[in-house]
């Protein structure tokens, strides 16, 4: 019983004690553990990030195809067999030299492959104010660098192009954005969330107003 009361009386004292002698070791090696896998989650995240940027590149191969192919016989032709929208249109910034094709709608799973033409707004070239929206890291990334006065051309699916040129920039709420797609006259409005570079998603967006030239 001596012997039974002094083992507790130490393992109150040295309370890692019952986990045997190499508990430095093995505390050793759970640091080792945490750290590697804190390191394997910032891969992850990081190979994440370079997976989205790699899909939106090859989708917009596969869209230059199909929008060449809507053009070419005037119908509507799905990038991939499982897609639930296809291309409308092919945005273009003159100076900075970027381009994209444009997806029918802006749901979640279209702006993931390309800007998409908000549903209810007018296309290009047509009286009112016609929208588009694309993530701000990937295809509408070069928003960043646009100013007063530059071209943005859009050629619609039906062949025709019309070129506008930015006015201003403004940042506004998602859910007060001050658009009218029936607004007088022949607009444009490039969109995405702001501010640029940001990782966490937030209520702010960035447009990019622009008016019919001619």
């Amino acid at each position: 019983m001596a012997v039974i009361r002094l083992s507790l009386a130490r393992m109150r004292q040295h309370p890692f004690s019952a986990c045997g002698p190499d508990w430095k070791s093995r505390r050793s090696w759970l640091t080792m553990l945490s750290a590697s896998l804190l390191l394997i989650a910032g891969l992850a995240l990081v190979g994440q990030g370079g997976w989205i940027h790699a899909k939106a590149l090859l989708a917009q191969h596969l869209l230059e195809g199909a929008f060449s192919q809507t053009i070419a016989t005037g119908q509507p032709v799905k990038p991939w067999p499982w897609a639930d929208t296809w291309p409308v249109a092919r945005i273009e910034a003159a100076r900075l030299g970027d381009s994209a094709i444009v997806l029918k709608g802006a749901s979640g799973e279209a702006l993931a492959f390309g800007p998409g033409h908000l549903d209810g707004t007018p296309q290009a070239g047509e009286a009112g104010t016609a929208v588009y929206a694309a993530h701000r890291d990937t295809h509408f990334a070069f928003l960043a660098h646009v100013r007063e006065g530059d071209e943005i051309r859009v050629t619609r699916d039906d062949g025709r192009m019309f070129s506008y040129h930015v006015t201003g920039m403004t940042v506004v709420r998602w859910d007060q954005p001050g658009i009218d797609p029936d607004a007088f006259g022949h607009s444009l409005v490039l969109t995405t969330c702001w501010p640029f570079g940001a990782i966490q998603p937030g209520p702010l967006r960035f447009l990019v107003h622009a008016q019919l030239m001619g």
